[in-house]
């Protein structure tokens, strides 16, 4: 049995059972990829794959707990690897980050170029995705961080720092009667008209939702989307009224835009970097969590790692005055709640 092996049998599995499109993940050939997979059977004298001729149909039960054990088998082989690069010192090589649109577009830049500054030499693969496409990106070892707020379900098996707080802020034309207000709306006000906000997560209670709930409304969501940005856009077509991450927030109202404080409205929010527990952190890892959450230290971080629940690791940053970020991403002054 060869390690190549596990990883073309992954890559298919990964893949939808498409060997090409596992053959150009992996850089080789079609037939390479079936070839190596057949070896594999013969070797281990199991069918991992239903096949209708030469295509694959399915996985057999055998085929899935190779699978899983596979999974298991190479991540250590990358933290072996990741060992033998920190007792040697080098500051180059990759770290994949899984992450939303609004931290990608927002939150991320300065940290990445403050990264970049410090380890030129580190190649660094930004994926983005709704949190149930993250946490598929975990399962299957394609990033290294997930950058991610709320969905704890979705990423039992990973280590979470909290790294800063955010509240939604309601965006609206110029001129629109939420505007003229003066004032944070009220969620009877704000169930009155259509809204433009993000795509709810498939698996755990949406705290947007929920608040609507909680105050005996149920909300009229007219379009969701997973980019802050597009939400805007349909805002601007008069779909409806926008509820943004106080990150997307615009300093300006260049794009014909404004924003209306919403706090107080819906629950404060914390977005968190998460990793496996059995990753094996090296010294370019420890500074980019640094980057995204300076109270977060080696020391602090060995702490989590020792701590044997996700509890244990909240239980660190208790006291921890975690910092607040606003408008376009930039780290404010915490707004005080507004209880109507």
């Amino acid at each position: 049995m060869k390690l190549q092996q596990l990883r073309y049998v992954l890559a298919v599995a990964e893949n939808g059972l498409n060997i090409t499109a596992a053959a150009e993940r992996l850089h080789t050939s079609q037939p390479a990829v079936s070839k190596q997979i057949r070896q594999l059977e013969d070797e281990l004298g199991l069918k991992l794959f239903t096949r209708r001729g030469k295509a694959l149909t399915g996985i057999t039960d055998e085929g899935r707990e190779v699978v899983e054990r596979a999974e298991v088998i190479l991540r250590e082989v990358g933290n072996i690897q990741r060992l033998a690069q920190n007792l040697k010192r080098e500051d180059h090589g990759l770290l994949s980050i899984g992450t939303t649109h609004t931290q990608a577009r927002y939150v991320l830049p300065p940290v990445i170029s403050r990264f970049r500054e410090r380890y030129p030499e580190v190649s660094l693969s930004l994926h983005q995705g709704t949190s149930e496409q993250l946490a598929q990106m975990v399962d299957s070892g394609q990033i290294d961080f997930v950058v991610a707020t709320g969905g704890g379900d979705l990423f039992p098996e990973l280590v979470r720092l909290p790294c800063y707080h955010w509240d939604r802020v309601i965006v609206v034309p110029k001129g629109h009667e939420l505007a003229a207000l003066g004032r944070t709306p009220t969620l009877a006000e704000l169930a009155r008209f259509p809204l433009v906000t993000y795509v709810f997560s498939e698996r755990g209670e949406s705290s947007f939702k929920r608040a609507f709930a909680d105050a005996g409304f149920t909300p009229n969501v007219a379009f969701t989307a997973r980019d802050a940005d597009v939400i805007k856009t349909y805002v601007k077509m008069g779909v409806g009224v926008g509820v943004v991450a106080s990150m997307a927030q615009s300093d300006h109202d260049a794009d014909g835009l404004v924003a209306v404080d919403a706090t107080g409205l819906f629950p404060r929010l914390t977005t968190w970097l998460g990793f496996r527990r059995e990753t094996v952190l090296r010294n370019f890892m420890y500074y980019f969590i640094s980057c995204m959450a300076p109270h977060a230290d080696e020391w602090t971080i060995r702490r989590a790692l020792e701590q044997g629940s996700q509890e244990g690791v909240d239980a660190l940053f208790t006291d921890v005055h975690l910092p607040f970020r606003g408008a376009g991403g930039h780290e404010v002054s915490e707004p005080e709640p507004v209880t109507h």
